[in-house]
């Protein structure tokens, strides 16, 4: 799983390369049809100490076996003047090393980092531009704004997308909103990703914790969602890590912090019977220590 917002903005495309259709229609550069899509490594690096790291590159090949291109992808959250050099450098390098050629798409949380990224960027003495380099560019101009839970449903990689990106807009709890219905729908296993993907993705930001709060909502047991699916799964099985699990999860959706002495102890419990007690308070207290309230 991802780890920090910069890695979710950029390695969903990884993930998810189907993002790849809608966001080249927003681009207005032509995907070929049934495409296949790999995951390269993005390490473009030719000697020490020269290190240089793109964050991800995809190979984007047509099912007809004709010619295809790269598509290195950049998260960038602020304008950076040395950017330049190292985008035209991994551009000239992939090239070099594939033999194919590569596309630069960036991926911005603003639309003042937006309107830079998208230069062009000129290379070389005054009054000679020896190189340019004219990147694609991601952000709150250009990504849809996606309201309607039913259109979210449809496209959850271009949902989500568009609530990372429209994380800091002050339109943002409708889209949140729209997406957690959507994921009611959708199979657990991508509820649960693009719900952390997206915790991750909106960073230390206000709509974050208003993402939090809709999963708790979401999850509610009673409602045939994932968190009850998940304890009656570890219930009929006779486990209850799973559910444990659950418990801490829903704290921390709610922003509750738990000790590691709290952690352990419902960890380390066994009996369904009380782990069901716990994920029934776990909605409603206002500390963790009020889980073991009367015992």
């Amino acid at each position: 799983m991802v780890t920090s917002h910069h890695e979710a903005a950029h390695r969903i495309f990884q993930d998810r390369p189907e993002l790849l259709v809608p966001v080249f229609r927003i681009l207005d550069v032509p995907l070929p049809a049934k495409a296949s899509v790999d995951v390269l490594s993005a390490d473009v690096t030719e000697m020490r100490p020269l290190e240089r790291r793109v964050d991800s590159v995809l190979r984007v090949k047509p099912s007809d076996g004709g010619d295809g291109f790269l598509l290195a992808i950049e998260a960038q959250g602020r304008r950076d003047r040395d950017k330049a050099v190292s985008w035209a450098y991994y551009l000239s390098h992939l090239k070099a090393k594939y033999n194919c050629p590569a596309l630069l798409l960036v991926i911005c949380p603003d639309k003042a980092t937006a309107d830079w990224a998208a230069g062009p960027f000129r290379l070389g003495p005054e009054g000679w531009t020896a190189l340019s380099v004219h990147p694609l560019v991601l952000g709150p101009g250009n990504v849809p704004v996606i309201t309607d839970p039913e259109e979210a449903a449809r496209d959850l990689p271009l949902a989500t997308f568009s609530a990372m990106t429209h994380g800091r807009d002050g339109g943002a709890p409708d889209i949140l909103e729209a997406l957690a219905l959507a994921l009611g729908t959708a199979d657990p296993e991508s509820a649960e990703y693009y719900s952390e993907l997206l915790e991750i993705g909106l960073g230390d930001t206000r709509a974050r914790e208003t993402w939090r709060k809709l999963m708790v909502s979401s999850y509610f047991p009673g409602r045939g969602t994932l968190f009850e699916e998940k304890f009656l799964e570890g219930k009929a099985e006779g486990k209850a890590e799973g559910t444990a699990e659950v418990v801490l999860r829903v704290l921390q959706n709610r922003g509750i912090p738990a000790s590691n002495d709290i952690r352990d102890r419902v960890m380390d419990c066994r009996d369904l019977d009380e782990l069901g007690r716990w994920l029934d308070r776990a909605f409603h207290v206002t500390s963790a220590e009020e889980l073991f309230d009367g015992e």
